[in-house]
């Protein structure tokens, strides 16, 4: 029960935000989900599975494009953001099917090529997307502050359902099976477990958790363009947070998000002309030192302090 009861600590304090917090702390808080969601995404096929995934921007932009044009022949935002996760949960079934027999590197650059070709899809299909134009997204008839709750509300319960689903899967036969992908895959098959039915499962549990995200980003910014919904970080910032809290863990990710947007805060207050490169520099320190993550080094001296009581 330990995982459920941080879980409602988190939701928890989370919540508490629009209560206590200002605009900037309920935008920081927003982006804060948004990017545990999509850590906590790309940790099913990245930590669980042990398979480095480049498509979450490929997600993230798919999700995007399907919620904005639902929206503007006028669905209902709600279903928009559920055909988003479903579309993109069975083009990343289609497409995993075809890219999850690579490993390694191989796979790697195949996942990265789904970007690009779906960002040159979407740039040629003027009359439905705007192409290089872009697409403005139909306000919602609220008050500005509403909808600042609203999206991230949204973004909460998108984060702590990835949460649930990561608790769930990693006490199951399915996370035990993609551990064993993860460790030696060979051998997984040879005892007899489906490893590519398992590989296409966490591949699109990351592209609906993905997806539903970038559908409700879209509904948030109002506008949108492939530049950036199809932007190559959205696939970089999840395995670097992922990264930092440790993967396949199951806070890991939350923990990873934190780090990385106070981190990112930080550099963008006092480093504004050489931003990039700090922050670059200062998660690769992480990453040298910290090779398990920050999650194993709160683990470790927990269990310590557990020992010497």
């Amino acid at each position: 029960m330990k995982p459920w009861l941080w879980l409602v600590v988190f939701v928890a304090a989370c919540a508490l935000v629009p209560v206590f917090g200002n605009n900037y702390a309920l935008r920081l808080a927003t982006i804060m989900c948004l990017y545990a969601g999509l850590a906590l995404s790309w940790n099913f096929i990245g930590g669980m599975a042990g398979y480095p995934s480049f498509a979450a921007a490929a997600f993230f932009g798919l999700g995007a494009y399907v919620s904005a044009v639902l929206q503007s022949k006028g669905l209902p935002i709600g279903v928009t953001w559920a055909a988003a996760g479903l579309g993109a949960t069975v083009f990343a079934a289609l497409i995993g099917m075809a890219i999850l027999h690579l490993k390694g590197h191989y796979f790697a650059i195949a996942s990265l090529a789904v970007v690009e070709v779906l960002r040159e899809v979407v740039n040629t299909a003027e009359d439905l997307t705007g192409g290089g134009m872009g697409m403005n997204i139909p306000l919602p008839g609220m008050p500005v502050d509403v909808q600042a709750r609203l999206f991230f509300f949204a973004m909460l319960t998108m984060t702590v359902l990835l949460l649930a689903v990561t608790i769930v899967v990693s006490r199951s036969k399915l996370g035990f099976g993609l551990r064993c992908i993860s460790q030696n895959e060979d051998a997984a098959d040879i005892l007899g477990i489906d490893t590519t039915f398992y590989k296409v499962a966490a591949f699109c549990l990351s592209a609906f958790g993905v997806a539903v995200i970038g559908a409700i980003y879209a509904s948030w910014v109002q506008y949108i363009e492939p530049p950036d919904v199809f932007d190559i970080l959205y696939s970089v910032k999840p395995l670097v947070m992922v990264l930092l809290g440790g993967l396949g863990t199951i806070f890991g990710p939350v923990i990873g998000a934190v780090i990385y947007l106070a981190l990112e805060e930080l550099v963008w207050r006092n480093f504004l002309t050489v931003h990039a490169a700090v922050l670059g520099g200062l998660i690769v320190a992480l990453v040298l030192f910290l090779p398990n993550g920050i999650g194993a080094v709160i683990r470790d001296r927990t269990k310590r302090a557990a020992v010497r009581s």
